[in-house]
């Protein structure tokens, strides 16, 4: 078992916001991973990006501000080991040009996990699918 799990914004997303489904299996997953004992990670990025997320549910009037507010601080309390340095952006910007990828923010996601030889769990789709049988460890919310 790979002691490691990888998160992206759009997993972290769904988790605070849903819809409910969703939300109830990242939360479940998320149990699971704590009750093993597994640490989270994620690249430095992982914050501009739910900040980012949580406030276009505001200005689409779907959220209000003061409970985006909330669920930002809920995830910045998660405890989630956060990554930067030049080779995580180097190996990023490789990966994104080599799987062609629309920008590169998702590689380093990939290149994080790749590294630590780590699951990664997304909810976002379109990238599962631009690597799919690519890397056995990319997993998406159903």
């Amino acid at each position: 078992m790979r002691n490691s799990v990888c998160l992206d914004a759009s997993f972290i997303v769904r988790m605070l916001v849903g819809p409910e489904p969703l939300a109830q299996q990242a939360e479940s997953l998320w149990a699971t991973w704590v009750h093993q004992g597994r640490m989270l990670v994620a690249p430095a990025l992982l914050y501009f990006e739910v900040s980012n997320a949580l406030f276009r549910y505001v200005k689409a009037g779907k959220l209000p501000f003061t409970l985006v507010r909330n669920l930002l601080d809920a995830a910045l309390d998660l405890g989630i080991r956060l990554y930067s340095d030049p080779d995580l952006h180097r190996e990023a910007l490789a990966l994104a040009h080599e799987l062609r990828l629309p920008a590169a923010y998702d590689a380093h996601y990939l290149a994080l996990a790749r590294r630590l030889n780590a699951e990664f769990w997304t909810a976002d789709r379109r990238l599962a699918q631009a690597v799919a049988g690519r890397f056995s460890w990319v997993h998406t919310l159903p």
